[in-house]
């Protein structure tokens, strides 16, 4: 059954700016002492095994009282077909899920679909099928999210999504991995603005309102590590968001992202403001959920009683285990 978003926000009229968006809507996000769970998925159903195993990733979360799960994308194998047939299956999987269940697009799912191993399709027919197909969310149980796709001028963006449980406030935010597809600058341009606003509007929000913990989930990894971004860069704009939005937040931020298929949890960003020896936004935390071939999952928790607000639990699935 396919889960109902509150439709919390009006149309706009007029071009919408941050500090509006903040007026108008920051008393439908409020803080509670309440410790939550929540479920971290990513890259996952690359071939027909896994997607036998992921069967058993949906069965282990539903087998725990989580408030939600959240998928960062890549939702295809980068050389399968994202046909419709493809998508058909991965709605009916996601519909077993006993929690709200919410996706954020990979590259799979829609840039690279032109490939020929992968049909040779237009990606921007895929992306709207996709946005057709997957939002607001699935699951048996329904979530209150507010999209960005309900402000006029970004009408096209329903996969960038933000809502607030226990002390955290969530924001999914559309960039993905092939250079977040920014040598086809006519989508890039508009989608990167727009991502820039729900990054400023989610931290406006969490300022306002008080939250302790802002969580961004996004598909691609943005290669921390490169110091210098080459002309054309496609992550660029959301890593200096990022640190700006993070330097001046009292709490703490967690980016969750997949792309890489290497789970790890650190801290990768490095101010670069004022910031000779190179040291890390203290406050920032990286979390890379699993990748094939290893079909798991993480169970995070936000816990108002810890000073670091987040811990994150590895679900290795017994039935997913490789055979040695």
């Amino acid at each position: 059954m396919r889960a109902l978003v509150l439709l919390l926000l009006p149309l706009l009229a007029r071009a919408q700016d941050v500090d509006s968006f903040v007026r108008e809507n920051a008393g439908r996000f409020t803080p509670k002492a309440q410790r939550i769970q929540f479920a971290l998925i990513g890259d996952q159903q690359y071939t027909p095994a896994q997607e036998k195993l992921f069967e058993n990733v949906i069965d282990s979360m539903n087998g725990e009282p989580l408030q939600f799960v959240v998928h960062d994308g890549d939702i295809i194998g980068s050389n399968k077909p994202c046909d419709d047939a493809t998508f058909a299956r991965r709605v009916k999987t996601f519909g077993r899920s006993a929690h709200p269940f919410v996706l954020t697009p990979g590259d799979n799912d829609w840039t690279d679909c032109g490939k020929a191993t992968m049909g040779g399709f237009d990606p921007l027919e895929r992306l709207a099928k996709v946005r057709a197909l997957f939002f607001p969310a699935l699951g048996k149980r329904s979530l209150p999210l507010v999209s960005q796709g309900r402000l006029k001028e970004f009408a096209p963006y329903v996969e960038n999504q933000m809502w607030a449980r226990g002390q955290v406030l969530f924001a999914t935010l559309h960039v993905v991995g092939t250079n977040n597809n920014a040598a086809r600058r006519a989508e890039y341009e508009p989608r990167n603005a727009a991502n820039l606003f729900w990054v400023k509007a989610a931290f406006a929000i969490a300022r306002n309102r008080g939250f302790r913990g802002v969580m961004v989930i996004m598909q691609a990894n943005p290669h921390f590590e490169e110091k210098k971004r080459k002309a054309g860069d496609g992550f660029g704009d959301t890593i200096a968001a990022l640190e700006r939005e993070t330097r001046a937040f009292p709490g703490e931020v967690v980016l969750v992202h997949g792309d890489s298929h290497y789970f790890r949890i650190d801290k990768p960003l490095v101010s670069a403001h004022d910031n000779a020896e190179g040291s890390r936004v203290e406050n920032f935390t990286r979390v890379e959920t699993f990748g094939p071939p290893d079909v798991h999952w993480i169970r995070a928790t936000a816990d108002p009683v810890n000073p670091m607000v987040f811990q994150f639990d590895q679900r290795i699935v017994a039935a997913n285990i490789r055979a040695r």
